[in-house]
């Protein structure tokens, strides 16, 4: 059951909303949750991947639910929770990045005849990885400041409004920073647009799709956070 303070002073109803406690109850599970699924979608985005006149990356399995957990996170601890989370997930993606670096550059085996291979698929790119970090930073405390901003309006009502606006929002500024970092000038022409639109309406048609799901998870989270109070 969730449990809600009660506020006597009017003003203070019309003001405050609920959330969660920080590092207590499933606080920590959704930061690893949403930090290991980053990391996987990192590494899937370094493959172009194309569905006949559709054109994305392999990131495109797994990133959207970087934004679903994160609204969970901005939906039942609040902005300054999600932004915790956020820059733990920016600080791995760059240590992630410095580590393939220092691994591609460190002297191969003798009988170790992968180098290529390696340097192909993890090898340090800066090109790739200031798209990724910015467009991550950028899209995802957006998408964490309207959904909280959304419901600072709606409360406890109306939470699709605020998953789908937050989505709306986030998605665009993380696919197009991403997109016109990574591949501006090497994707050209309509392709490239083809690139940005794609990815962009895929992972928020896919969001929506999923609406049940966050709604269960979230109902979840918030009847499991005995914490979860007006602040």
């Amino acid at each position: 059951m969730v449990r809600l303070s009660i506020v006597s002073d009017t003003k203070s109803n019309q003001t405050n909303v609920a959330f969660a406690q920080e590092f207590k109850g499933l606080y920590p599970y959704l930061m690893a949750i949403f930090c290991g699924l980053l990391l996987i979608s990192n590494i899937g985005a370094v493959k172009l991947i194309e569905f006949g006149p559709i054109i994305t990356d392999g990131g495109a399995f797994l990133f959207p639910l970087v934004y679903i957990v994160g609204d969970v996170l901005s939906e039942v601890y609040g902005f300054k929770a999600a932004r915790r989370t956020i820059y733990m997930g920016f600080a791995l993606a760059i240590l992630a990045s410095i580590t393939f670096y220092l691994v591609q550059i460190s002297p191969a085996a003798a009988d170790w005849s992968n180098q290529s291979s390696f340097e192909n698929i993890l090898g340090f790119v800066p090109r790739i990885v200031l798209a990724s970090v910015c467009g991550f930073l950028i899209g995802q405390l957006l998408n964490s400041y309207v959904l909280v901003k959304i419901k600072e309006v709606t409360k406890e009502k109306k939470l699709w409004i605020r998953l789908i606006g937050s989505t709306v929002v986030g998605e665009f500024a993380d696919t197009l920073i991403f997109c016109t970092v990574a591949f501006y000038g090497i994707i050209t022409g309509w392709s490239f647009w083809n690139y940005v639109l794609v990815g962009y309406a895929y992972k928020t048609l896919l969001e929506v799709v999923l609406l049940p799901i966050t709604y269960r998870v979230i109902k979840v989270v918030k009847a499991h956070e005995l914490s979860y109070q007006l602040k």
